[in-house]
């Protein structure tokens, strides 16, 4: 049977979002193409996984173990995946586009002789070829390429975190799992990892966050940002910003929001002197409620927040700190406002 296989990435047996978005969307289309979705996770001693990803749409769990597998290195996953994909022979191959995700989609579609469609923000499926339809921002995000891959298998793609909606689990189903031994030795590994060091952020992943109040170009300066990160953080939120931003060396690229960034879906959205270029607005529309502060009411960011203020960002930005730090004031310091 043809298959939709997902790579659900997995680190000290915690499995990363986005291969669980990806569950979500490929049990949808594989109800398109008449087919089942098996989810493939790399590591040793992930048994305990299994259920999760039975519960967020995997008909089928392939266990790939082996202790060479427990700290992630690039030539033995390439193998141990490759090896599964070539046993499974599925239809549709998806990853995420996390770091780890981008740096192993090009090296197993060299090995499948497939071709690979990077950073996708959509799929779907054609009615009448039964393609896989994978959408991707193009020319710095100027425009957006749907690309195909009619004559090699698998179809595969990787897919920024974010851009699908993380479905509920469904507790009741049921799965089969499978535990697969990968025929790999350490001389598999050119290059070796003899120590490595966890770095400690103290915001959480935008596309995560509840509450984001976001920069842009009009914010003009790096010290604007600690303005806007004392705003977050009295909302129990976090900092981002536009391309714009980023570019100017104002905030780091993983707070980056948009179609070269990452695709948010907060309850607040705050965008502070952002105009709202498309690829910008193609990273906030699935956000609950967005508030719009901009000195021009004809701004594109104005035509789809729920509610504009127009003017200049500071005193705006200062009186809702002032109102903010008011109601949250207590005896023992500041409380954070939970929405």
């Amino acid at each position: 049977m043809k298959m939709i296989v997902v790579f659900c990435q997995q680190e000290n047996v915690n499995l990363h979002r986005v291969g669980l978005e990806l569950l979500g969307k490929a049990a949808e289309l594989a109800k398109e193409i008449d087919t089942k979705v098996t989810a493939v996770t790399i590591g040793k001693e992930i048994d305990c996984l299994a259920t999760t990803l039975i519960q967020y749409g995997a008909d089928k769990v392939v266990l790939v173990q082996n202790e060479l597998l427990e700290i992630y290195n690039a030539d033995l996953y390439t193998k141990a995946l490759h090896e599964v994909v070539e046993k499974e022979k599925p239809e549709i191959l998806l990853i995420g586009a996390t770091q780890l995700g981008r740096e192993l989609g090009p090296r197993l579609a060299a090995r499948l002789k497939t071709g690979l469609t990077a950073d996708c923000t959509q799929l779907e499926i054609d009615k009448e070829s039964k393609l896989l339809l994978m959408t991707r921002p193009a020319f710095g995000g100027n425009l957006m390429a749907t690309i195909v891959c009619p004559n090699h298998r698998p179809q595969m793609a990787t897919v920024r975190p974010g851009v699908f909606e993380l479905k509920a689990p469904n507790l009741s189903r049921t799965g089969e799992v499978v535990e697969y031994v990968p025929s790999i030795r350490w001389e598999d590994a050119r290059i070796v990892v003899e120590d490595f060091f966890e770095k400690i952020k103290e915001d959480v992943d935008i596309s995560q966050a509840q509450v984001i109040v976001s920069g842009g170009r009009g914010i003009g300066s790096a010290e604007g940002f600690e303005k806007l990160r004392k705003l977050a953080d009295l909302l129990g939120g976090t900092v981002a910003g536009s391309r714009a931003a980023v570019d100017n060396g104002w905030i780091e690229k993983d707070r980056q929001v948009g179609q070269t960034g990452k695709v948010v879906r907060p309850k607040l959205y705050i965008a502070v002197g952002i105009s709202g270029a498309i690829q910008h607005l193609a990273g906030i529309n699935e956000s609950t409620y967005i508030v719009a502060i901009n000195k021009d009411a004809d701004a594109p960011i104005m035509k789809v927040a729920d509610l504009g203020i127009v003017g200049d960002w500071r005193p705006i930005v200062n009186e809702l700190i002032k109102q903010l730090s008011k109601k949250a004031k207590a005896e023992d310091g500041y409380e954070v406002v939970r929405l």
